[in-house]
């Protein structure tokens, strides 16, 4: 084992998971690791190194009781928090492979997941949730024990529930720690599924030697600090979480708090005041539509002091990256707006953070471009659950927010037919779980993983162009990246979700669930200057739409709009775990509003 130290490169000696919380334990025992809120005291509470390792022995004593053989899986449906990653850490210890899954997910969704896999051992948070997975009618004959972390004492007729503090207290006590089981770097470390936007989830293998490669590269290009606060709300069964907001701050000796819920993440934001945010987009968007929001009904001069920031901040950036230089009045002005303007807003987020890594999708330009004006450095990357995940990331000194950055140090790139990125490299995954010839389909014999996006490559920076499997074709001929239109679109606060359809069809339609509120405002402005109706609001949509799309081709631009107030939701099959959308379902759930927009004659775009 290596000797301890809290520098990066203290981790080359590293080969597995276990082996980076034993050495992370040895080198800053009593520096602070966790920190949750505890309901029953209403106070959050914190914990060492050496604290969260002890807690974690009871896990293991009690798992290892269970008398698994190394490989077999213990499926994991837990929200974020040290319950979490007790078990995913006691998993790992005794050569089992967590399967973890996404708390939010329907039954069904579930149920397959746990036959998929095998799982040997359910950790699931409510018995209500384990009797709707139950309900689904699915065998689960194959689960010999179910930790239900609310059921307390209950005594039920199937004997393989157990309440956690039950299972927890008949651990077999000993008075020296519990030996890992011998792991290999090749075994694998979890089994993650994919969210699933075309069809029925897969098992994405990935073994030790995969999440520690990309632990030691991110570590190398995007250095956290000891005295850093990680704020955790991505769901810990999404691989850009598991990696670069649970594992990789074991290996930067960082703290990492864990927010009560999405609801409040607003309070904990305030509260926690972290100084890295591991973010998909969305968090992003919906404080940009907030502050834009804010900016309509605001004066003239609060409106005017707003712009004013986020160009002489976005000349700032620029200048940062060697891209101009502001003037000397901008200079001189810059120290009062940041104090009156910038500081007040950044504030909403904690007010202390020095980098928010932005993955899992695109991010839309003028909401990037916001938050780098304001002063923080939001850092794009790119991966997939199949690279363990991070390919690419931008930094701090080299920022181009256009791109996804540059490829990590040991990732191999390069452009395949219709410029499909294609990547190599310690950490693309083993394969798919029991599916050799999808495994194939992805990963040639060459090592090469075919993500499915396409891509630009210069001087080792990457640009994603779109999606090979989601390009939509008209029936004009024009190919179209629906996703990067609908990331557009909702960059207007009247817009909560979008999907943007028209494959061999005469033009775009956009499908939109829009803001309420918003939506009270717009009709009543829409009255007061005479317009009022189907016809002027569906105008007015369509002008709104046009004007987030103007970057982008006439033809790109949506000729027709279907909206709704019914937002689209996990528990209805629409949206994936992470929020993605399920374009087949929503394709076919809307099918015949889609074919009634069709049947008229689109409207002309107007401004309003």
């Amino acid at each position: 084992m290596p000797e301890p130290t809290s520098r990066p490169d203290g981790l080359a000696g590293i080969r597995t998971l276990p082996q980076l919380l034993r050495w992370r334990v040895r080198a800053t025992p009593t520096a602070e690791a966790y920190r949750h809120f505890d309901a029953t005291a209403q106070r959050w509470i914190s914990q060492s190194w050496h604290e969260i390792d002890a807690e974690f022995e009871l896990w293991r004593r009690s798992l290892a009781a269970e008398e698994f053989a190394p490989g077999e899986r213990v499926a994991i449906l837990m929200p974020n928090g040290i319950a979490h990653i007790a078990m995913d850490q006691a998993a790992l210890s005794r050569g089992l492979v967590p399967v973890p899954m996404h708390a939010v997910d329907n039954p069904d969704s579930i149920a397959y997941v746990l036959v998929d896999s095998g799982a040997l051992l359910l950790f699931v948070d409510t018995l209500e949730r384990w009797q709707a997975i139950v309900a689904t009618g699915q065998s689960l004959d194959h689960l010999k024990r179910v930790v239900c972390a609310d059921a307390g004492g209950l005594i039920t007729p199937d004997g393989r529930i157990v309440g956690l503090d039950h299972w927890l207290a008949q651990a077999p006590g000993a008075s020296a720690p519990l030996p890992d089981v011998a792991i290999q770097p090749d075994d694998l470390a979890a089994i993650v599924y994919t969210s699933g936007t075309t069809g029925r989830p897969k098992g994405v293998m990935l073994s030790h030697a995969n999440v520690v490669a990309n632990v030691k590269t991110i570590a190398h290009r995007i250095a956290a600090e000891p005295g850093d606060v990680f704020l955790s709300f991505l769901p810990l069964s999404h691989t850009f979480e598991r990696t670069g907001g649970y594992y990789y701050p074991i290996a930067a000796g960082a703290c990492v708090a864990y927010a009560r819920s999405v609801p409040q993440l607003s309070e904990d934001l305030k509260h926690v005041r972290p100084t890295v945010l591991v973010s998909v987009p969305r968090i992003y968007e919906r404080i940009y539509a907030l502050i834009m929001q804010h900016r309509a009904s605001a004066g003239s001069i609060e409106r005017a002091l707003l712009d004013l920031t986020i160009a002489v901040g976005g000349r700032r950036f620029d200048a940062r990256q060697r891209h101009g230089v502001p003037s000397l009045l901008e200079r001189l002005a810059w120290p009062l707006l940041k104090r009156i303007v910038a500081d007040k807003v950044l504030a909403q987020l904690g007010g202390r953070l020095r980098v928010a890594v932005s993955g899992g999708a695109p991010i839309a330009a003028p909401v990037i471009r916001l938050f780098l004006a304001l002063g923080l450095d939001v850092l794009q990357g790119y991966g997939m659950t199949e690279t363990s995940p991070v390919v690419s990331v931008n930094t701090i000194d080299d920022n181009d927010p256009h791109s996804v950055g540059h490829v990590l140090d040991g990732v191999e790139v390069k452009l395949g037919e219709n410029d499909e990125l294609l990547v190599r490299g310690p950490s693309v995954m083993v394969g798919y779980w029991h599916k050799p010839a999808e495994t194939r389909r992805v990963k040639d014999a060459d090592g090469w993983l075919h993500t499915g996006d396409q891509a630009r490559i210069e001087n080792g920076r990457i640009t994603i162009t779109g999606r090979i499997k989601d390009i939509l074709v008209t029936s004009t001929g024009e190919k179209i990246a629906p996703v990067d239109l609908e990331t557009a679109i909702l960059t207007d606060p009247l817009f909560e979700q979008a999907l943007v359809v028209g494959e061999q069809r005469p033009f775009l339609t956009a499908l939109v669930v829009l803001n309420a509120k918003a939506w009270v405002q717009e009709k009543e402005r829409l009255a007061a200057s005479g317009k009022q109706g189907g016809a002027a609001e569906r105008a007015a949509l369509l002008s709104r739409i046009a004007a987030t799309v103007k970057s982008y081709p006439s033809y790109a631009t949506p000729r027709a709009v279907w909206w709704t107030l019914d937002p689209w939701t996990i528990a209805s099959g629409l949206l994936t775990p992470t929020l993605k959308n399920k374009r087949p379902a929503l394709e076919r759930r809307f099918a015949e509003e889609i074919e009634h927009v069709y049947a008229k004659k689109p409207a002309a775009i107007t401004s309003t």
